[in-house]
């Protein structure tokens, strides 16, 4: 069963690609599944055939669904919204503004994200393809899980114990007191999410596809989502180039192939080893199965869309002479935009915008951060055993 994620910056085309591909996925024989998770919802009129909120076969063997936010939002999140609304209400909040107030930020893509597990955990599918937001929304999106986890572990649980114990207060007050049911929904929409990152992060299934246009702006954005998602341990298996402009023709072709040329000499030396295939610039945007298929077939050629690229660790832990290593793979990091803070028993890595917060392993929790080194893509911060902790441990 396979999973595949196209994200890129808004425009270039990725809702095509992520089309083309499952229809050519279908064409070899695939059931397969191609949902949206962009609030945009333009899926329907690539495939050029109505989408409901429950898979809908397409042409044999390919199936389309655009989710119905409002209705998963209602089902993951209603206990703990009517509570808010409540306390809202209560302070003479409006019934219509307290609604609009307590509303999940970002509620329409977590929703979709939990129906892709659903149909992922499913088995009716070969492959599902998800057309994802605009890149700064998916990077969002795909950092929450494992931002929720932190929460969950250790702000949760105290607010919990708080909650119950004030409860006899509260009950004499005229200030609602959250009920278990708020803070199993909260739990439940935590164990949602933490499936759902194990399994986009599944190296044996899933990986993330970048597109692009030969512009020095998208190709920019490109390289810092590269980064980005590695950071959050989300594995990229290549690169579509949209809209090349084939060579030959009047100099004013010349010029837009000269300077994508350049463009795309960049794109290939930054993701290599990633492959980069190219899909030729055309009059007008492929619309229906047809014209879907026929993209597919020239960007990929021979090759195999759904090609797994090679096992690598994202992150790793090794013994050394003095200590231990903890690498991270960071590709295309400059070393200026990188900021490292040990608190506790966390690592917080930080890549211009984006920050992850990551647990330590038990043994570097009782070793000193002894230095760090950022090189060929790859961070490597050196822990050395602190005497007293390792002494103390029977």
């Amino acid at each position: 069963m396979r999973v595949l994620l196209f994200t890129g910056k808004g425009g270039v085309g990725k809702t095509t690609a992520s089309a083309a591909t499952a229809t050519l996925a279908a064409g070899r024989g695939l059931k397969t599944l191609v949902v949206s998770t962009d609030p945009a919802h333009s899926l329907a009129d690539a495939v050029d055939a109505p989408l409901g909120p429950e898979p809908t076969e397409i042409d044999g063997g390919l199936y389309g669904q655009q989710i119905d936010a409002q209705r998963s939002f209602e089902r993951s999140w209603r206990e703990v919204q009517d509570y808010l609304m409540t306390v809202l209400a209560r302070s003479g909040i409006d019934p219509m503004a307290a609604e609009e107030l307590t509303v999940l930020p970002g509620a329409e893509e977590v929703m979709a994200l939990l129906e892709v597990r659903a149909q992922v955990t499913s088995g009716r599918w070969d492959l599902v393809v998800v057309d994802c937001a605009p890149t700064a929304d998916t990077l969002r999106l795909l950092a929450l899980p494992e931002a929720l986890s932190w929460y969950m572990d250790r702000v949760f649980p105290v607010g919990r114990r708080v909650a119950r114990a004030m409860r006899p207060v509260l009950a004499r007050t005229a200030l609602p007191v959250p009920q278990d049911r708020v803070f199993a929904a909260v739990e439940r929409l935590h164990a949602e999410l933490s499936e759902v990152r194990a399994l986009l992060t599944d190296p044996q299934r899933s990986t993330v596809r970048l597109v692009l246009t030969p512009e020095a702006v998208v190709v920019a954005e490109a390289r810092r989502t590269l980064t980005s998602l590695s950071l959050y341990g989300y594995r990229v298996d290549g690169v579509v180039a949209n809209r090349v402009f084939p060579a030959g023709g009047d100099a004013w072709r010349a010029g837009w192939v000269a300077a994508q040329a350049i463009q795309l000499d960049e794109v290939r030396q930054s993701f290599a080893p990633l492959p980069v295939w190219l899909s030729p610039y055309r009059a007008g945007e492929p619309v229906g199965l047809e014209e879907l298929a026929a993209f597919g077939a020239e960007a990929y050629g021979a090759t195999d869309p759904l090609a797994l690229p090679p096992a690598r660790e994202l992150m790793s832990v090794t013994r050394t002479e003095t200590g231990f290593d903890l690498a991270l793979d960071l590709p295309l990091a400059d070393k200026r935009d990188l900021d490292l803070v040990r608190k506790g028993d966390e690592l917080v890595v930080t890549v211009g915008s984006r920050r992850r917060v990551l647990a330590l392993p038990s043994a570097l929790r009782r070793c000193a951060v002894s230095g760090a080194a950022l090189a060929e893509g790859r961070l490597v911060v050196s822990f050395a055993p602190d005497p007293e902790q390792w002494s103390a441990t029977p």
